[in-house]
């Protein structure tokens, strides 16, 4: 067997060590069925840690030996043998030419012949399978062939390296060979999708040639009439078409979005006569009358519901492509070819009055005459998803012409929204004179509330500062107001920054705990009448201080005399 010539991979084993390999190797070929029930069981072990992830070789070899032991005990009949040696020989083709087989099954003889298995092998174990079982002899004789194989194949290619190397570099080649042919297979259609992109190509063109052939000369009567039915060429340049988009539609539709096609160059639409667009045309594109004309033919013989579909979808696509490019010449055709499929499934009220003639002239321009359901969700996204300047037109369409329509509010502000990220007059809302609305994005609005945190954070400092300096200046000119009232007296006004919260009622710091501090050396009398009286509207009672007889009041005005104020000072109870 070939070898990768790469380098070799290390891998987990069950063994222990290289000797415990090289025992059970010898074991399993020696002619002592206790030696070889010894190396099964080692196998067992090894088939324990493996879990699912034995070598194939290795579990072959172990099916294979038992079935030696189990013949050399003569503990089985000769028919259970034969049935255990057929099983052992069907799962050792089966499984190592399982890896050969591809997408397609091959024959096993052909996969055992890469192998250099003798064919003689697969052709018993088909015996084994479908027909009548083999004899005991031709059993034995194939265990002694295949397990010489294993032993030349497998286990020789194992003493000079890590075990399993012979097999893995085969699984390697096999998913080689797999990636191979899956590269094979990827080239082979990109080589089909090139011949077909180029056969597209070929058709559209031998169309378009056609086409300005019959225009020559023609441009004023196609102004005025129809364009001439398709000649005999033409009938088979449409015909080869048709059976081009029946088997690759998608493709063909790509095709006919690049330029030189539906969309135009400026030397076909002088060649047509027809005058380029400009940017007024973008809020309301339409196709030239001549241009469109010159693709009826073939647009009228794809007509169809998938391919209206496909195309409008290719359409929206290579619109929303756009929007980051500064093409309004390919915007203008692309939502213009838009724009005239909506009016072909258009179904307005003001259809409804015209006459047979007005009808007929009305239909013979357009891609399609019977109405299609349209896949209203999803053509609005996607009308959404690329937005320019012939969107608020476009959305208009959609919204008048939808099977079930949205309500006539959420319409209006669809609209609005619209016209306002795509900084154009909303359909039907005529726009203030140099009106121009700002877009806002969540970046600007994020921007827009920390300006405003800042602006409203500065504001309420400076108001902050403008209270604190008007109660200061407050505080001080009622501080010298005070000051001025009290000079001369032996009070004063505290202007310290005292914490009157430590200091009880009536008590000032400094203080000390004899109440003779509050006299005072100067000091004025007062009569009763001098003194502000409040009525009371019962018999009003005197209370005096606990302890202290105080002297009744007459008219005449009693004055607190020393001993008066000795007395209150013997009877008040300082807490």
């Amino acid at each position: 067997m070939k070898k990768r010539s790469s380098e070799k991979k290390r891998h987990v084993v069950s063994w222990i060590n290289k000797a415990e390999w090289d025992q059970v190797l010898e074991y399993l070929y020696s002619k002592d069925p206790g030696l070889q029930r010894y190396a099964l069981n080692r196998i067992s072990a090894w088939k324990a840690r493996y879990v699912n992830s034995t070598p194939v070789a290795v579990d072959c070899t172990a099916d294979l030996v038992r079935c030696q032991v189990l013949d050399r005990s003569g503990q089985v009949g000769g028919d259970d043998l034969v049935l255990l040696y057929g099983a052992a020989l069907v799962r050792f083709v089966n499984q190592i030419t399982e890896r050969q087989q591809g997408r397609t099954a091959r024959p096993l003889r052909r996969l055992a012949g890469n192998l250099n298995i003798p064919e003689w092998v697969v052709d018993l174990r088909h015996d084994v399978t479908h027909r009548k079982m083999p004899t005991l002899k031709w059993c034995r004789k194939g265990c002694k062939v295949v397990l010489d194989w294993l032993q030349q194949e497998y286990w020789s290619r194992q003493l000079g390296g890590g075990a399993n190397e012979g097999w893995d570099c085969q699984s390697d080649l096999d998913e080689e060979e797999m990636d191979l042919k899956r590269q094979e297979d990827e080239l082979l259609a990109k080589q089909k999708e090139m011949e077909a992109y180029k056969t597209a190509r070929e058709l559209l063109i031998s169309f378009e040639n056609e086409q300005f052939k019959t225009c020559e000369g023609l441009q004023e009567e196609l102004r005025r009439s129809a364009w001439p039915a398709p000649l005999a060429d033409m009938s088979w340049i449409l015909a080869e078409i048709k059976q081009f988009s029946a088997e690759s539609s998608g493709l063909l539709v790509d095709v006919l979005l690049e330029d030189g096609f539906l969309v135009p160059t400026m030397e076909q639409l002088q060649t047509l006569g027809c005058d380029s667009p400009d940017d007024d045309s973008l809020t309301e594109p339409r196709l030239p009358q001549t241009f469109l004309r010159f693709w009826l033919p073939l647009l009228k013989m794809l007509n169809s519901p998938s391919f209206v579909h496909l195309l409008l979808e290719k359409l929206f696509v290579e619109l929303k492509l756009l929007t980051t490019e500064q093409n309004n010449h390919r915007v203008s055709y692309i939502s213009a070819w838009i724009s005239e499929v909506f009016l072909c499934n258009s179904n307005k009220f003001e259809f409804h009055f015209e006459t047979k003639v007005q009808k007929k002239n009305r239909m013979k321009d357009r891609i399609f005459v019977n109405r299609i359901q349209l896949r209203w969700q999803q053509l609005l996204s996607a009308c959404l998803d690329a937005p320019c300047t012939s969107t608020p037109h476009l959305l208009q369409l959609i919204l008048d012409d939808m099977e079930h329509p949205l309500p006539l509010d959420t319409r209006q502000r669809l609209l609005q929204l619209c016209s306002i990220y795509t900084q154009s007059a909303p359909p039907d809302l005529a726009p203030p004179p140099q009106y121009k609305q700002p877009i806002y994005t969540l970046e600007s609005l994020h921007e827009k509330l920390q300006h405003s945190r800042r602006h409203s954070h500065t504001r309420r400092s400076r108001a902050d500062m403008e209270r604190s300096e008007s109660s200061q200046e407050h505080k001080s000119s009622d501080v010298h107001e005070k000051a001025e009232l009290l000079r001369g007296s032996p009070w004063q006004v505290c202007v310290d920054k005292v914490l009157w919260k430590n200091f009880p009622l009536g008590k000032i710091p400094g203080q000390s705990e004899d109440p003779s501090c509050l006299m005072v050396e100067n000091y004025s009398t007062m009569t009763v009448f001098d003194q502000p009286v409040e009525l009371e509207s019962s018999s009003s009672t005197t209370h005096s201080a606990a302890g202290v007889s105080a002297p009744m009041r007459t008219s005449e005005g009693l004055l607190w005399s020393h001993s008066d104020v000795n007395k209150l000072k013997t009877g008040l109870k300082l807490f």
